[in-house]
């Protein structure tokens, strides 16, 4: 049912495909408003101010690795969804090696043994069987989407094998170690991310073009590292998704 809303630019409609940019703006004044009264002072206080986009702490990264390992089951997940054998076992391989010699995911083990982090999602996994992009959305909170990549969300909630075998209270620590992780990331964007929602002259369109610019790269080139040249910016979502 969320495929089936997935709306089609009209001809001629250009590279932005935005029909709800009315809602869209008033869910971005949200967002920023969120972001500059909660989540950008708890980022600064995490990254002890920097903000910057220094080295993390080792507190931080800790707390980055456990996130970032227990989505690889649903990476591997979605890697085999899209016929990629081959980052699917990777992806199975960081997460045994992570969780078992790098005490449960703190520490990021399979990184310095040549094996780095594979970020997919479900959304991806429906651009490789050809869904289209849909129109650009802001979600409250998770920040910039498109209508596919919204479906993908949904998704992604059930696809995570983490999810049958965690206890509730286990399920809610990883909740929170994903949330932490999003929060550090911003401190560690701070600069960037500043200027796009706070120097810019229209933030929103700023906003949607960065996010559409990096989605579409990284969907036509999961391989590929993005440049000056390619982005304004250099990270896919600004509000971490």
């Amino acid at each position: 049912m969320a495929l089936a809303g997935c709306s089609v630019a009209p001809e001629g409609a250009g590279p932005v495909h935005d029909p709800y940019e009315s809602q869209n703006r008033s869910v971005h004044d949200f967002n920023r408003s969120l972001d500059r009264s909660v989540v950008r002072p708890l980022s600064r206080g995490v990254s002890g101010g920097g903000g910057g986009g220094g080295e993390q702490s080792d507190l931080a990264l800790v707390v980055v690795n456990f996130g970032e390992n227990l989505g690889a089951p649903q990476q591997a997940v979605n890697r085999l969804l899209q016929g990629d054998l081959r980052r699917a076992g990777r992806n199975a391989l960081r997460f045994t090696l992570n969780t078992t010699l790098g005490f449960a995911g703190l520490f990021d083990v399979a990184g310095d043994m040549g094996l780095p982090a594979d970020d997919t999602d479900f959304g991806q996994t429906l651009h490789v069987w050809g869904v289209p992009e849909g129109a650009y959305q802001e979600l409250p909170i998770l920040g910039p989407s498109t209508e596919r990549r919204t479906a993908g969300r949904v998704v992604d909630i059930f696809t995570n094998p983490l999810g049958s075998v965690l206890s509730e209270s286990e399920r809610r620590a990883a909740f929170g170690a994903r949330i932490a992780g999003e929060v550090i990331d911003r401190g560690r964007y701070g600069g960037a991310v500043d200027s796009v929602l706070y120097d810019s002259a229209d933030s929103y369109a700023q906003t949607r073009l960065i996010y559409l610019q990096n989605r579409r790269f990284e969907l036509s080139d999961p391989d590929a590292s993005p440049s000056e040249d390619d982005f304004t910016d250099p990270y896919e979502d600004l509000y971490g998704e």
